[in-house]
């Protein structure tokens, strides 16, 4: 008799990062109208250890307190809402 191969199937499963990365995107949504309201907006670029990274757009680009919206409002709201982020940093093109 020859002998039986078993394919493995293939399947996505979500992992942990990916649950988070939902998380942190849908804090970022509740947080967006805010920041849309001012003129400017924000979209996720990537989680890693720990940090959250972001790209901010329009008014948030050239505004002189855009630092405190990133540190005071952003990330103090993920950090209250997720365990596990330790800081938002917002990068450029």
């Amino acid at each position: 008799m020859g002998k039986i191969t078993h394919m493995p199937v293939q399947e996505r499963f979500v992992s942990s990062d990916d649950a988070l990365i939902e998380r942190i995107q849908a804090v970022l949504e509740e947080l967006r109208p805010a920041i849309l309201q001012d003129g400017g907006d924000i979209h996720f670029v990537r989680f890693e250890k720990g940090t959250v990274f972001v790209r901010l757009h329009g008014a948030c680009v050239s505004c002189p307190i855009s630092f405190i919206t990133l540190k005071m409002g952003l990330e103090a709201q993920l950090k209250a809402k997720i365990p596990g982020i330790e800081s938002v940093i917002s990068i450029d093109d």
